[in-house]
């Protein structure tokens, strides 16, 4: 391993999935509960599908704070590539981990060949630019903390995956919520594995339309919130 990775270790968690445990921030990048459930039921099936369930249509935009691993993306790459829907995926990432150190997932036994070998090869230059890894899915990964990503374009559902607030609390501060649902579509979603009394506020503060859905394995809610439309 890198000596610049040596605070990370992969490590199995309760469902049998691996991710990785960062020994500076002192936190695991998923749930010890299981990192493929928690993925695939707050990111994929409670905003994701939701949004689709609600808003049918050939193409969807996700902003992703929290890039991590990549197994939110290669979840939703792998769901839109399944129901032939375009996928626009931006990922905010500002310490991003290494193609090698994400091979030790094995995250490439949860999604078609396709998808993961396309994701490995382009994850690089996805750092870089927008990549088009399949016919239909393009990803970017903006190198950059939160308060300093900017971009002309805005998402219909936004993955907010950053570490526990306990372990980073600016990602979770008011400002930093207000700074993330700028880039939200009219309409859009908003999901966390997250339900906090400061999360609630400051969402409902900027118009936001609070639900608390069931959480993952291991938390009772989760929440969720609905942008108005204009």
């Amino acid at each position: 391993m890198n000596k610049e990775n040596t605070h990370l270790t992969i490590v199995t968690t309760a469902d049998g999935s691996k991710t990785i445990h960062n020994a500076i921030v002192g936190e695991n990048y998923h749930s010890k509960h299981g990192a493929l459930q928690e993925s695939q039921h707050v990111f994929l099936k409670s905003g994701l599908q939701h949004f689709l369930d609600k808003n049918p249509s050939g193409e969807v935009s996700v902003l992703e704070v929290g890039f991590g691993t990549g197994l939110n993306f290669l979840l939703t790459a792998d769901y839109c590539s399944e129901q032939n829907i375009k996928l626009r995926y931006t990922g905010i990432e500002a310490y991003p981990l290494t193609p090698d150190m994400i091979a030790e997932t094995g995250y490439e036994n949860f999604v078609a060949p396709a998808t993961w070998e396309n994701f490995i090869s382009d994850y690089p230059a996805a750092l870089a630019a927008p990549s088009q890894l399949l016919e239909n899915i393009e990803l970017e990964i903006a190198v950059t903390q939160l308060t300093n990503f900017s971009s002309g374009k805005t998402f219909d559902v936004i993955y907010f995956d950053a570490f526990a607030a306990i372990h980073q609390p600016e990602m979770w501060t008011d400002e930093a919520i207000a700074h993330t649902f700028k880039f939200l579509k009219p309409g859009g979603v908003f999901v966390t594995y997250a339900i906090t009394g400061n999360l609630k506020r400051s969402v409902k503060a900027l118009g936001l339309k609070v639900e608390k859905a069931p959480g993952a394995p291991g938390k009772r809610e989760m929440l969720r919130a609905v942008a108005s439309v204009q």
